[in-house]
């Protein structure tokens, strides 16, 4: 019996490496063109769950995922994974850097190598793509084009690396979660991710939330602000900390911000990532 699950495609992205690493029997990759596209295949139960980045250690987060979670689907987070990133220039075979005119990728790929294509492509188009997959699939098909891209998806789609480990800084990592209908029971090592949106924009809102958290001594891991899509200079916040949602401290916070909040969305609790 297989298990369907969506990932960020087509088939050679890190997403697909990180979705490998989950170890599951029996596993039907189900490629998507796009992050909202991944979302939309599970919402529509053409995969059981899908796997989809959320944040490198050099970029920050992945706007789409948070937007997407927040504002545009009902899926939870029920895992994550941690994936070291090792970025390849890729090309078809008989190119080189000589003859590279425009470089390709996902925005975040290409911006984790900034430096080293300054350095050594420079006054090359960067152009961008769905995923780092496609970048090199489109590399391989157009004469003078290049990719930022894994080793893998070289192998598969038949291009050649014309250099390795191309990315600025060392310890670059990519975190991605799983997102499904099915909720996570806690394991008393876990993290929960929240969508939290104010009634209004007043002095002290902030901190007024995180003292619920001060004062159950919940240690948060992020906090970040994004527009809520309503209004200019209207922010909402999420947060990531440490804890299950169905911990007493935990809930006793969400049940105290809720009195406080418009809203106060669980994005997921789920296993910290090892």
């Amino acid at each position: 019996m297989s298990t369907r699950y969506a990932y960020l495609g087509p088939a050679g992205t890190f997403t697909a490496e990180a979705l490998r690493t989950l170890g599951i029997e029996g596993l039907e990759e189900v490629p998507c063109a796009s992050i909202e596209d991944v979302f939309a295949t599970v919402e529509r139960g053409d995969a059981e769950a899908g796997i989809v980045p959320i944040e490198n250690s050099v970029e920050g987060s992945v706007n789409a995922t948070l937007d997407t979670l927040a504002f545009d689907s009902g899926l939870t987070i029920s895992r994550e994974v941690v994936l070291d990133i090792h970025h390849a220039l890729i090309a078809a075979p008989g190119e080189s850097l000589a003859t590279t005119k425009t470089v390709a990728s996902h925005p975040h790929a290409t911006a984790q190598c900034r430096k080293w294509l300054v350095a050594n492509l420079p006054g090359r188009p960067i152009e961008a793509a769905n995923s780092t997959a496609e970048a090199v699939q489109r590399a391989v098909a157009e004469p003078g084009a290049a990719a930022v891209g894994t080793r893998l998806a070289a192998e598969l789609h038949g291009g050649v690396v014309l250099a390795d480990s191309i990315e600025d800084f060392e310890g670059n990592q990519t975190r991605f979660v799983v997102v499904g209908r099915s909720a996570q029971e806690p394991t008393g090592d876990d993290k929960t991710t929240l969508a939290l949106f104010l009634h209004e924009d007043r002095p002290g809102a902030l901190l007024m939330i995180l003292s619920e958290f001060a004062y159950g001594s919940i240690n948060l891991t992020k906090i970040q602000s994004r527009p809520t899509k309503r209004a200019l200079g209207e922010y909402m916040f999420f947060v990531t900390l440490e804890g299950h949602a169905e911990e007493p401290a935990v809930a006793l916070a969400l049940e105290c911000l809720r009195l406080k909040l418009r809203e106060v969305k669980v994005l997921g609790s789920y296993p910290r990532a090892r």
